[in-house]
């Protein structure tokens, strides 16, 4: 009887472990502004850290293309004019942490010489305002060339499933110290 429960227990893990990595897709997208854009390659393999290749579509780069490592695994890319050059930026979502939940952005633009520089985003958790409730799950979307982020208020008194409304914040690349960086426009909430 031993036997038959700890095979069926092996058997059932075995087909578990096949489901979550099956789910575990290639990310391979494309995304246009007009006629620029970008193509967002990454095999997703790991959930610590994966290569992303970006090759840029009717963009002459004078340069290597980017490739570069990510912590987490990659869900979408988005673009638009962020920092208002009439050239297209590219924000590629990353999810990491414990479940895959908590969110993050890399994100480039193409700058005048023909080059790419990074936008850089800034850290949550280093937010005293708009990290309070803050466990992840994040959305993000472009909005007339804002980036938009929105997630699920959690209360000190929540457990698993958050009860505090959803927090959106709004940001805009920005130069600051000589480096293109992500800037809080302004944040609200809504209550559930």
């Amino acid at each position: 009887m031993k036997k038959k429960i700890c095979l069926s227990f092996l058997v059932w893990m075995f087909f578990s472990a096949v489901h979550v990595n099956a789910q575990i897709k290639k990310f391979d997208s494309t995304v246009k502004m007009g006629d620029q854009g970008y193509r967002v390659e990454c095999n997703n393999k790991d959930s610590d850290q994966n290569t992303v290749n970006v090759v840029p579509i009717n963009l002459r780069n004078n340069g290597p293309n980017p490739s570069f490592n990510v912590y987490g695994r990659v869900h979408r890319a988005i673009i638009d004019d962020f920092n208002d050059d009439g050239r297209p930026d590219l924000v590629i979502c990353v999810y990491n942490g414990t479940g895959g939940v908590i969110g993050s952005i890399v994100a480039l633009s193409f700058t005048a010489d023909k080059s790419f520089e990074p936008i850089y985003f800034p850290d949550i958790y280093l937010d005293a305002k708009n990290r309070e409730g803050y466990k992840g799950h994040d959305t993000y979307y472009a909005l007339t060339g804002t980036l938009m982020r929105k997630f699920p208020i959690y209360l000190t008194t929540d457990t698993d499933k958050p009860t505090g409304g959803t927090r959106t914040i709004q940001y805009k690349a920005m130069q600051d110290n000589g480096h293109l960086t992500f800037k809080v426009l302004r944040s609200f909430d809504v209550k559930s």
